[in-house]
C-alpha cells in the first residue's frame, strides 16, 4: 500500500500549470476595473451627491439617508452589470483574518421579485457579536453587534467561478460602542495624527489642511504544493512544520534570492496579480526571497487605510488563486526552522495635501527644519513607546522570527544611517544662535542637511525600525500580521508626541523666543532625551543585547510579557485622552491576544502528539522491527558478533530516540492538562510558554534524528527537501 507521501510526491512531480490570460496587454486598461472607484461613482452619481460622497472621504463629513439611498442603488446597479448578485459587509475582526456575512439583491415582490439595495444596508449590517473575539466585552447571549460602512475604502466586487459579491468595507463595534476589529482605531489613530500633523506643519505652511499617513507593505510568503502541504497534518493545522529535519541544502548558497522565478509560481504570481490589479492593489514588485520557495510581492505606497485593507484582501486573494495552481501559500511567520522566516515590511511616511513628504529633507532651510520636527518627533515617539510597538507586533508565530535569519530582534530599536545619525549628533552638540537668520540659504545653528536618497542611506536588516530615505520602515510586523495593529500604534504614538511638540514650542514662544529658535530649542532637547533607542550596529550581536540593557531598552522576548504594555497606564492615558481606545477595550484586546497565544500553542502541542503517536513512532517501531529480523537472520547464519553490531546498534539508537519522544509527549499531555486548568489569560499564556512549549524542541529533536535514521521509504511526512524546491 502506497504512503500518502508517496501519492503526495507522485501528485507534485506530474502538475501542470494553468493557462493565465491576463484581462489586456496593458494593465492600465483593466487596473481597478473590479472597484467603485471616484471615476465610476462620477459615472453612476448625480453630481451633487458625488461631491457630497468626496467631501465625506476626505473630510469625514456625514451622509444623510437620502444621500445614502442614492449611492446604494448606484453601487447596485454598477455591480449587478458587473454580474454581482448578492453583497456583504467586509470587515476585519480580531480573528486575524477578514469576515464577510452575504445578502442577496433579490427581494419577493408581490407575485415577482425586485433586486433591491437600500441606502440603510450600505450603511450598516449586524453580524453576530458575541461570535467574534470581544474579550469580554459581550456575552454570548449579547449576540447585537454592528458593521458600519468606511466610505474611505472603495467598494470591489469579488469574484470566483460561483458568482461574483459586491464588497463594502466596513467597521466592526459592538451594541454598546467598543471597537471589536482593527479598522475603527486604526481611522481614530489617522484623525489624532491628521490633526497633530496639521497643527505643527502651520509653524511653516499655512496651506496645509491635511496630513495622511501613507504606507506601502511588502509581503513575504510561502509556496508549497498542495499534494505535499496535505500530507503534512502539522501544516495544515498550524501553518508550520513542527518536524522536519533540514534539507543538504538550504538557502546556503544563497542562490534563490532574486534568481529565475520557476515557471510554476511565475504563473501562478501573473494570476494572483491580474486578480489584484482588477481589485485596485497597485502591485508593482515580485521576486524571489532568500529562502528556496520563498517570494515577496509589493505595492505602490496608498493613503494606509487603504493599504492595509488591500493587503489583508491581498492574503486572502493569494490565497484562493493558489488552489487553482495546486499550491498552498505558507504566511506563517516561520513555517520551516533554520531557514528565513517571513516578515511584513510596513513602509511608513506622512504626506501633506499639498504633495509633500514630511520626512523627505528639503533643499531649504526651512525645508530641513520642518523635515527635522516630523523625523525628530517619530524618533522620540518611538524612544516613549518602544514596549508599546513591541506589543503591536507581538504574536506566537512572530516569535519564532524575531531575532533570526534576517528578522530584527525584540529589541525595539531605530536605525537612520551613518550620515543622519551624524548630524543628528551635531545638532545635539552645537550652539544655537539667539540671533537666528538666513545666510546663504541656511539658518544658523542648522547644519546643512543633504537630500537623502534611497542610494546614499544604507539598510540594515536586523533594525526593527529604519529609516530609509523618504519613510520608516518598520520591519518587525510579522508575515501573517493585520498591519492595523502596529500602524493603530505608530500613528497614535507619534500624534500624540507632535501634540507634545507644539504645546513645548509655544511655551518658549510665549516667553518670547521667535519661533524657529523655539522649534530648533525643542528638537535639540528631543534628539538629546531619545538617543538611545538609535543603534546603527548589528542587532543580532549579544554585544548590543548587553548594550541595550546599560541603555535601559527593554528586550521582551515572548508573547504573554510583551502583551503587558497594552494595559499600563501609560498607554490607557495615551489611547483614552485621543478616544482612540476606552480602558475597557484595551483590556479586552489584551484579554483577546492572550487567548489567541495559548490557544495556537494548545493545538501546536495536540498536533506534535497526534503526529508523534499516530505517524512518527509507529514509523520508527516499523523499521525497527525490520532491523531486528535482519539482527536474528543474520545471527542464525552464525556471522559473528561484529557482522551483527550494526543492526544492533541502529536499533538501540532508535529505541533511545523512540523512549525520548514518548517520554516527552506523555510529559507534555500532563503539563498541558495542568495548564489548561488555570483560569487567569495570562497565567494560563505564561503557563502554555514556560511549561509546554519548552518540551517541543526536545520532540522535535528526536523524531528529527529518527527521520535521518528509519528507511526513507516507510518515513510518513514529506521531507524538507520535497517540501522546499519547487518542481
Amino acid at each position: 500500500m502506497k504512503s500518502l507521501r508517496t501519492i503526495a510526491l507522485k501528485e507534485a512531480q506530474n502538475r501542470i500549470s494553468p493557462e493565465v490570460h491576463a484581462p489586456s496587454p496593458k494593465i492600465s486598461e483593466f487596473f481597478g476595473s473590479n472597484v467603485f472607484d471616484k471615476k465610476k461613482m462620477r459615472d453612476f452619481l448625480s453630481k451633487e451627491v458625488y461631491e457630497k460622497l468626496i467631501s465625506t472621504i476626505g473630510q469625514g463629513e456625514l451622509i444623510n439617508q437620502d444621500d445614502a439611498n442614492q449611492i446604494a442603488s448606484a453601487m447596485k446597479t454598477w455591480a449587478m452589470a458587473k454580474g454581482a448578485t448578492h453583497y456583504t459587509h467586509w470587515f476585519q475582526p480580531l480573528t486575524g483574518s477578514t469576515a464577510e456575512k452575504h445578502d442577496s439583491f433579490f427581494e419577493p415582490s408581490g407575485d415577482g421579485a425586485i433586486e433591491k439595495f437600500a441606502g440603510s444596508a450600505l450603511v450598516q449590517q449586524e453580524p453576530d457579536a458575541s461570535s467574534f473575539p470581544n474579550g469580554g466585552i459581550r456575552n454570548t447571549f449579547e449576540a447585537r453587534g454592528y458593521t458600519a460602512w468606511d466610505p474611505s475604502s472603495p467598494a470591489f466586487i469579488m469574484e470566483s467561478k460561483a458568482g461574483k459579491t459586491l464588497c463594502i468595507p466596513t467597521v466592526f463595534i459592538s451594541y454598546t460602542g467598543e471597537s471589536l476589529d482593527y479598522k475603527a482605531p486604526l481611522l481614530k489613530a489617522l484623525a489624532a495624527m491628521d490633526k497633530a500633523a496639521v497643527d505643527v506643519c502651520q509653524y511653516f505652511d499655512k496651506s496645509i489642511t491635511k496630513v495622511t499617513a501613507s504606507l506601502g507593505i511588502e509581503q513575504e510568503y510561502f509556496l508549497v504544493d498542495l499534494a505535499l502541504f496535505n500530507a503534512r497534518p502539522d501544516l495544515v493545522m498550524t501553518g508550520r512544520t513542527l518536524f522536519g529535519h533540514m534539507s543538504a541544502k538550504g538557502q546556503q548558497l544563497e542562490d534563490h534570492y532574486f534568481g529565475s522565478i520557476p515557471e510554476r509560481v511565475f504563473a501562478y504570481m501573473v494570476d494572483f496579480e491580474n486578480e489584484a490589479l482588477k481589485l485596485g492593489i497597485p502591485l508593482k514588485t515580485r521576486h524571489n526571497e532568500v529562502a528556496p520557495s520563498q517570494f515577496e510581492c509589493a505595492p505602490i505606497y496608498e493613503e494606509i487605510n487603504l493599504a492595509i485593507d488591500h493587503n489583508q484582501l491581498l492574503m486572502d486573494l493569494m490565497e484562493k488563486v493558489a488552489r487553482r495552481h495546486n499550491f498552498k501559500v505558507l504566511l506563517h511567520e516561520k513555517p520551516y526552522a533554520g531557514i528565513n522566516g517571513s516578515g511584513k515590511h510596513n513602509n511608513w511616511s506622512l504626506i501633506t495635501d499639498t504633495g509633500k513628504n514630511l520626512l523627505a529633507p528639503g533643499k531649504t532651510p526651512k525645508n530641513n527644519l520642518m523635515f527635522l520636527a516630523f523625523f525628530v518627533n517619530t524618533i522620540k515617539a518611538v524612544h516613549e513607546h518602544a514596549d508599546l510597538l513591541r506589543a503591536s507586533i507581538t504574536s506566537v508565530s512572530n516569535d519564532h522570527r524575531l531575532g533570526a535569519n534576517e528578522a530584527p530582534p525584540a529589541i525595539i530599536s531605530i536605525f537612520l544611517g551613518q550620515q543622519l545619525d551624524e548630524i543628528l549628533d551635531e545638532i545635539e552638540h552645537s550652539r544655537i544662535s539667539k540671533k537666528i537668520k538666513e545666510d546663504n540659504g541656511l539658518w544658523l545653528g542648522i547644519p546643512k542637511i543633504p537630500q537623502i536618497t534611497l542610494d546614499n542611506t544604507d539598510r540594515n536588516r536586523t533594525s526593527p525600525f529604519a529609516f530609509t530615505g523618504n519613510k520608516f520602515e518598520l520591519r518587525a510586523v510579522g508575515s501573517t500580521a493585520n498591519s492595523s495593529a502596529p500602524m493603530t500604534v505608530l500613528n497614535a504614538i507619534v500624534a500624540d508626541q507632535l501634540v507634545k511638540f507644539k504645546a513645548d514650542v509655544d511655551k518658549l514662544i510665549k516667553k518670547g523666543d521667535k519661533k524657529d529658535l523655539a522649534l530648533l530649542t525643542v528638537i535639540k532637547k528631543y534628539i538629546k532625551e531619545s538617543k538611545d533607542i538609535r543603534f546603527e550596529g548589528n542587532g543580532y550581536s549579544q554585544e548590543w543585547a548587553d548594550e541595550a540593557a546599560k541603555r535601559g531598552l527593554s528586550n521582551i522576548k515572548t508573547t504573554p510579557k510583551a502583551l503587558d504594555a497594552y494595559i499600563t497606564d501609560k498607554t490607557t492615558e495615551l489611547f483614552t485622552k485621543t478616544n482612540i481606545f476606552s480602558k475597557r477595550e484595551l483590556h479586552a484586546r489584551h484579554e483577546i491576544l492572550l487567548e489567541s497565544f495559548f490557544r495556537k500553542l494548545q493545538i501546536e502541542a495536540r498536533v506534535m502528539g497526534d503526529v508523534a503517536n499516530s505517524q512518527i513512532l509507529p514509523a520508527a517501531i516499523s523499521y525497527q522491527n525490520t532491523l531486528i529480523e535482519n539482527a536474528k537472520g543474520l545471527k542464525e547464519l552464525g556471522l559473528s558478533a561484529e557482522a551483527i553490531a550494526t543492526p544492533l546498534a541502529i536499533i538501540s539508537k532508535l529505541s533511545e530516540h523512540i523512549g525520548i519522544v514518548k517520554t516527552n509527549i506523555d510529559a507534555m499531555l500532563e503539563e498541558r492538562k495542568k495548564t489548561n486548568a488555570i483560569e487567569d489569560s495570562r497565567d494560563k499564556a505564561i503557563g502554555y510558554d514556560e511549561k509546554v512549549k519548552v518540551y517541543f524542541d526536545t520532540i522535535r529533536y528526536h523524531t528529527d534524528k529518527l527521520e535521518q535514521i528509519v528507511d526513507d521509504s516507510v518515513w510518513p511526512l514529506p521531507k524538507f527537501r520535497e517540501l522546499l524546491f519547487l518542481k
